[in-house]
Parts: structure tokens; C-alpha cells; sequence
């Protein structure tokens, strides 16, 4: 691979500030690799999602990955091998080549990966609150269970939506406990950890999602919004005491895990945050 360049890209709305063309272009030149990463808009490009994704597979990209709205659109348009994704039923990264693409989830593997340096290899969740059931909530979801998590109150302002999570969830962990609460505020009531999964928080969708009612007996808090890293619902817990896993880990995470998928290699993580830390606007 050293000798040819790798064109990866992000399929996304509300992607502008998205760290991800610095993070993949970083790692490849510290693997000796030339990587080019692209952001793709759909409604920017007056195109839908598939037409942007069929675009992806017939020019030449090695891989993408899918944010915010179209994690859960994706699957089906994917060979998903492993079980575990299937059960999650969204896709972050996708791997073109022969045949059909080949989807997989590095927000799961990410955010397993960030919780346990935040907080420590052998902590435990605890109980836990989650407002917001979307394509990342079913990632941290399932990666809560991996985690150790025994009880889940959840939350998402679309009911069904919840429910279907829950359901999902109690079928593939029957020892975990998943609640679905008829508010936010109801869900935050004693629980151990916070964790917004919803897009309120980041650049173009101010405020918190999570009520700040649930500080007050809450022993963590992760925000799976990283831009800006330092989100209302993070310095509000910072402030109230409580321990917090900023979306930067999983970002950068799911990034690491996403491009060994891309290209097979391992790249240095403490080189690589060196030169994330060091460019414009990256507050880590």
C-alpha cells in the first residue's frame, strides 16, 4: 500500500468541524502511507445518502465512514459479518472491494476502548442513564453491556425508537436490565453514569440534552458530542465534580480502530494524539 494513495471520505450532515480528514491523513503519514479523506455532504451535494455512497464505491474509495443521520441507513446496504453489529443494526466505517461492502462498528469497539482509559480498566459502569437511542446510542449501548453495565435507563424524545433498542438489547444481554423512561428527567434519577448520545451539544445544536438534575449523585459523564470537546452538558459535570469521558476519546477511538480496518496497519496512538493536540482548534 505504500506506494498508492488511499481515498477515504466521511458521509455526514453538519460535518464542517469534523476532525476526522486530520486524524486519518496523520495516521497514514506516520505508517508511511499517503491518505486523502474527504467530507461529503449529501444535501451540499443536492444528492441523497445513496447517491453519495454509490459515488464512494465507484470512484475509487478504499473506505468511508457514516455519521449523523445515516448509521442505521447504511446496514442495509452492507454484507455485515459480525453478529455483534448486526444486533447493534448500524454502521460506522464501510470497506469497499469486491462484491458487496462490508460495514462494521468502531463506535463500539471505540467507546469500550475510551471508557477503559478514562476510568480504568476494571471499572464499572454502574447504572446508568442514556438519552438518545440512535445509531451511536446503540453503539455505546451494547458496548455498556461489554463494560459490565446491569442496568439501563434509557431515554429518546422518539419513543419507538427506544423501545426498539431495549428490545434489542435485553435479547442479546438477558442479564442486563433495560428500562425505557417516559422523560429525561425520570431517566437521570440515580444512576451511576451520564451519557448523552444525542446531537445536542455540538457545533449548530447548542444547549444539553441531559438534565443537570442527575449530577447531583452521578459518578461519570461521556458526551459522545466532541465538537467542541468541552460540551454544556461536560463543563456543567465537570463543575458539579463528576469524572467525564469527553466524544474526543471515542473519536479518536473509533478513528484508530477505522483506519487499521482501512488499511491493515497499526499506527502509533501516542505519536498520533501528539499530532492531533498540536493542530488549529483541537482542545484534548
Amino acid at each position: 500500500m505504500s506506494g498508492t494513495t488511499i481515498r477515504l471520505g466521511l458521509i455526514g450532515d453538519n460535518i464542517a468541524a469534523s476532525q476526522s480528514p486530520r486524524l486519518h491523513e496523520i495516521a497514514g503519514r506516520l505508517c508511511g502511507l499517503t491518505v486523502t479523506y474527504e467530507r461529503l455532504v449529501p444535501p451540499q451535494r443536492n444528492q441523497t445518502f445513496e447517491e453519495v455512497f454509490a459515488f464512494c464505491g465507484e470512484e475509487g474509495f478504499a473506505g468511508i465512514n457514516v455519521t449523523y443521520p445515516y448509521k442505521e441507513r447504511v446496514v442495509g446496504m452492507l454484507d455485515v459479518a459480525d453478529p455483534a453489529i448486526r444486533k447493534i443494526a448500524a454502521c460506522n466505517t464501510v470497506l469497499f472491494g469486491a462484491g458487496t461492502p462490508r460495514g462494521f462498528n468502531t463506535d463500539f469497539t471505540g467507546f469500550v476502548h475510551g471508557f477503559r482509559t478514562a476510568f480504568g480498566r476494571d471499572a464499572s459502569p454502574g447504572r446508568v442513564a442514556m438519552i438518545g437511542a440512535g445509531g451511536v446510542g446503540k453503539a455505546v449501548a451494547f458496548g455498556l453491556a461489554e463494560l459490565g453495565c446491569r442496568h439501563l435507563q434509557l431515554f429518546d424524545r422518539d419513543q419507538a425508537r427506544a423501545e426498539g433498542l431495549a428490545s434489542a438489547v435485553r435479547q442479546a444481554v438477558p442479564d442486563l436490565t433495560v428500562q425505557v423512561a417516559p422523560s429525561a428527567e425520570e431517566a437521570v434519577i440515580g444512576v451511576d453514569g451520564l451519557i448523552n448520545c444525542t446531537p445536542l451539544g455540538m457545533v449548530g445544536y447548542p444547549g444539553s440534552a441531559v438534565p443537570l438534575s442527575g449530577l447531583g449523585q452521578a459518578r461519570w459523564a461521556f458526551d459522545a458530542v466532541y465538537t467542541p470537546v468541552d460540551t454544556e452538558f461536560l463543563i456543567a459535570a465537570k463543575a458539579a465534580g463528576v469524572s467525564v469521558m469527553s466524544g474526543y476519546e471515542l473519536f479518536f477511538f473509533q478513528g484508530v480502530d477505522a483506519f487499521h480496518l482501512f488499511t491493515g496497519r497499526d499506527v502509533d496512538q501516542a505519536a498520533l494524539r501528539q499530532a492531533l493536540k498540536q493542530g488549529e482548534g483541537v482542545n484534548v
